[in-house]
């Protein structure tokens, strides 16, 4: 099966779901020392590291710094599961087709940041999360699954928030597994798995 690293700014969660599906980690990477993640990973025999974004000047230096340490490891997927830094054009170009994302929207509709917030203020009936291939056009990858929640009359950020990410972590996994079992096929920018399996899910 082939080698995966997970980048990571945070708790994890997304990492947790991929380890605890059975898929195979090579490393774990963050941008941040104190990342919770991280303890967890080196927890279950996983290698870890730390390229910290405010040890350099330019992101460009950063971006440099962090795909060395990536090739490291060898992968043939990188995973980003709550990374929280935007990378230049030339490091999504060395990654493209074999870097992953997950985003707490139903893309192409609420990219960036403060979505679940901006879904409330829109009044969406159904909000959800978005696997899908990096690019250089910031959320807007091909898209490999998506998963849907519907949005009740009395959520609130908090509420909406949860219900997202328990279906992230259900369709995660998945997209990962996809990929490193060779089942996606990108076509005209249009990703499909092979054997026609539902890359979309509708959770409760």
């Amino acid at each position: 099966m082939k080698r995966s690293v997970i980048l990571i700014s945070g708790r994890g969660s997304n990492l947790q779901a991929i380890i605890e599906a059975g898929l195979p980690v090579t490393a774990v990477i963050s941008n941040r020392a104190d990342a919770a993640g991280l303890k967890f990973a080196a927890g279950q025999g996983i290698a870890t590291a730390v390229v910290a974004h405010r040890d350099y000047d330019t992101r460009d230096a950063f971006d440099a710094a962090l795909a060395r340490v990536i090739d490291d490891f060898r992968p043939e997927l990188v995973a980003l599961a709550g990374f929280m830094r935007i990378f230049t054009d030339g490091f999504v170009l060395r990654y493209q087709g074999r870097m992953l994302n997950i985003h707490p929207s139903l893309l192409p509709a609420f990219a960036g940041l403060d979505t679940h917030a901006r879904a409330l203020a829109a009044g969406v009936k159904l909000h959800g999360c978005t696997v899908h291939f990096v690019t250089p056009q910031l959320d807007h990858g091909p898209v490999v699954i998506q998963a849907a929640v519907p949005v009740l009359a009395h959520d609130g950020e908090a509420q909406l928030a949860a219900r997202v990410l328990a279906a992230e972590h259900r369709i995660y996994p998945q997209a990962v597994r996809w990929f490193l079992e060779d089942q996606l096929v990108i076509e005209n920018g249009v990703v499909r798995v092979k054997g026609d399996q539902p890359q979309q899910l509708y959770a409760p």
